[in-house]
């Protein structure tokens, strides 16, 4: 009897080998079942924002290659671009000549003059906007002003700035700041006349003075409707750069374009298009995510 229970013991004590050697298996795929977990549905999220675009792209090219590979078609079709403008594509950054240079090199010069027109306009705009939106007078004496000079367009200041700096590139760089303010300002005054009474009374209450008030209640309040302005204001810059690069001359990529349409060099001026909405998306996407940081997701991108 003691020797049946003693083999009873050792049976349930001694677990079999197909169990012990199973057991490490399960924990060894633990963590990569959550490594997927976690990594699937970002992949899935990539996917939905890259996909379409490009399925969109590719659909695009192929319509675009059947009806500029007719005869007597006018434009090039993409495969005649990639062969004429093949240097352009592959190396934006190589270095032939003074004027003989890459669209790479072309976009730094005149993200540079765009970098201090916008800077200038977002400085001026803020400041302006704020100033503006506190008073009721000011705001409905000035609002008609702004919105009748935002309409000028940027070609309309050009000649007015030539005569004025007798220099291309402080005109080019007039003409960005004059384009890109007037939305700055607008949509800054619009965001200063809209902060809630409630906010207004807790700092009067706190007893803040003028720079308090400004840093931790107005600037913060009214950072959504400043940043709209700001996005607005980047891409009227970068529109305002091209076109007065095309009169005023110079290595930016506006001049580039014009000089390619007078050498009917068709397929430099599409790849330069490219580079130029690339660009200003990529602008754009840099001021939405600035808005998300400061705003803490309150700004819509």
């Amino acid at each position: 009897m003691n020797m049946t229970v003693l083999k009873t013991e050792t049976t349930i004590a001694v677990p079999p080998p197909s169990a012990a050697v199973a057991a490490p298996v399960l924990r060894l795929k633990l963590p990569k079942a959550r490594f997927t977990s976690k990594l699937m549905p970002r992949l899935s999220y990539v996917a939905a924002r890259v996909v379409p675009p490009l399925v969109m792209i590719a659909l695009l090219l192929t319509v675009w290659q059947i009806l500029c590979s007719r005869p007597g078609a006018t434009l090039p079709a993409p495969s005649k671009i990639w062969t004429e403008a093949y240097d352009l594509i592959v190396d934006p950054f190589f270095v032939a000549g003074p004027q003989d240079i890459g669209l790479g090199w072309r976009v730094l010069v005149s993200l540079q003059r765009v970098m201090i027109g916008y800077g200038l306009a977002g400085l001026i705009g803020i400041m302006l906007g704020t100033i503006v939106g506190q008073s009721v007078w000011a705001m409905r004496g000035l609002d008609p002003i702004f919105q009748i000079l935002r309409t000028i367009s940027p070609l309309a200041w050009l000649p007015i700035s030539l005569a004025a700096f007798r220099d291309s590139q402080p005109s080019a760089i007039f003409v960005i700041f004059i384009t890109a303010v007037w939305p700055i300002i607008i949509n800054t005054a619009v965001g200063i006349r809209n902060i809630p009474q409630d906010y207004r009374n807790v700092a009067a209450v706190l007893r803040l003075n003028h720079f308090e008030f400004f840093a931790k209640i107005m600037i913060p309040s009214a950072a959504p409707y400043i940043f709209t302005g700001l996005r607005i204001g980047i891409g009227l810059s970068w529109l305002a750069i091209v076109a007065a690069e095309m009169l005023t001359g110079g290595v930016g990529i506006g001049f580039f374009i014009w000089d390619a349409w007078n050498s009917s060099r068709l397929s430099d001026i599409v790849v330069a298009l490219v580079y130029i909405g690339l660009v200003g998306f990529v602008l754009d996407r840099i001021v939405a995510l600035l808005a998300t940081i400061v705003t803490r997701g309150t700004s819509a991108n």
